[in-house]
């Protein structure tokens, strides 16, 4: 399997309503400290890949801006509100609140 593809199999496990951080999905995919493959791997999603990247969020519990992504950071924030995400007047999630945490949840699978 190769990097992008295990990265896409540890997104798809985040539950409606929950985020994770780019270097969580790293480590969960065992690439500590790779967060940056992490964006790359997402910035790469189609949605024939059905991948949640919307609810992959930055360390600082904020969406990770950037100027190749089209417009897609609205609605990366659009996305995560549909599911029930709240963001902060400074535009931030509460990461106490909405971090997903795999080993709580007993059906997360790698």
């Amino acid at each position: 399997m190769s990097a992008y593809h295990t990265i896409y199999a540890v997104v798809r496990q985040i539950p409606v309503g929950k985020v994770a951080t780019y270097g969580q999905i790293a480590t969960l995919a065992g690439m500590t400290g790779q967060a940056r493959l992490v964006g790359y791997a997402l910035y790469r999603v189609t949605d024939s890949l059905e991948v949640p990247w919307h609810r992959v969020i930055n360390a600082k519990g904020e969406i990770s801006e950037s100027p190749f992504r089209h417009g897609d950071d609205h609605l990366q924030r659009t996305l995560l509100e549909q599911e029930g995400v709240q963001f902060s007047p400074e535009g931030k999630i509460s990461l106490k609140d909405y971090l997903w945490q795999p080993e709580l949840d007993s059906s997360f699978e790698f």
